[in-house]
């Protein structure tokens, strides 16, 4: 899964969006200004399968316009402000334009994925709360998990009060969706638990293809810069003054001997040991 995700990387990397979270509160902003102003539009662009398989086709795309709360328009300024544009943004630059887009629009394509699914299941009959069952309030929300999954013993003043880590939110955040799942169901509202399914699902896959993640975190970032910084002279004396970025600690290749090899480093050594495909699993780990 994850040599999946690199190879589409290195192929389709240069077609990322920057700065998605902007254009995504951007489609929120739209939303709420549609609602206030003729709420019943959003109704010809919300996700109803019935009306996309009659040949309402941009139903696919304008349902993510549709605003996650037709609640309290302040309480929304204050969450994008203070919660998704920052860790949204934090988030793209630790994994990168691609990853990020991959994983938002990923879960925007389970969401739909998860609608006709619902549509064929119930026939179309819940089709009418499509504006109500599917905005992109959870895919919003995974952000938050991916993030604490990254930077878990970053604080946050809860209620701008309370300092608590990022792993003890996301594991509160979990809790409270699986507290709202069982609720829907007990109450008979099995339909309304497609999106968070969907979201979870999403972070699942997120996770299954970066296990790796450690090298995104604060401190992998900062060791190998210093790796890198160690190796400089040695690269330059080697590479006919080519700087190489990467070296193998078993072989001793870089890129500049093959540009196809690929190389990680290793999470359960002690320091700074970077290997190439061939010897990463392989190696002895210095302990």
């Amino acid at each position: 899964m994850r040599n999946f995700i690199d190879n589409l990387e290195r192929r389709y990397g240069k077609y990322g969006i920057p700065n998605l979270t902007m254009y995504m509160i951007a489609c929120y902003v739209v939303g709420y200004v549609i609602y206030y102003l003729n709420p019943e539009l959003l109704y010809y662009l919300n996700l109803n399968v019935t009306l996309i398989l009659h040949g309402q086709i941009w139903r696919l795309v304008t349902w993510i316009i549709y605003p996650p709360s037709t609640g309290n328009f302040l309480l929304f300024v204050i969450s994008i402000a203070f919660f998704y544009y920052p860790l949204g943004n934090q988030l793209e630059r630790s994994i990168g334009t691609f990853r990020y887009n991959l994983y938002i629009f990923g879960g925007i394509i389970l969401t739909i994925i998860g609608a006709f699914i619902l549509h064929f299941i119930g026939g179309g009959v819940y089709d009418v709360y499509a504006g109500y069952i599917f905005t992109t309030y959870y895919i919003a929300l995974s952000v938050f998990l991916a993030f604490a999954m990254l930077y878990p013993d970053m604080q946050i003043l809860l209620w701008f009060v309370i300092p608590i880590k990022m792993k003890w939110m996301a594991i509160v955040y979990l809790a409270i969706m699986v507290y709202t799942i069982i609720d829907y169901l007990r109450m008979g509202f099995w339909f309304m638990i497609i999106p968070i399914v969907a979201s979870l699902v999403n972070f699942g896959l997120f996770y299954l293809g970066s296990k790796d993640l450690s090298r995104y975190r604060p401190k992998e970032v900062k060791r190998r810069r210093e790796f890198h910084r160690a190796m400089e002279p040695q690269s330059r004396a080697q590479g006919g003054g080519q700087i190489s970025k990467h070296k193998c600690a078993i072989c001793g290749r870089t890129e500049l001997d093959s540009p196809d090899l690929e190389f990680r480093f290793c999470s359960k050594c002690n320091g700074n040991y970077e290997y190439c495909q061939d010897h990463l699993f392989t190696h002895t780990h210095v302990q």
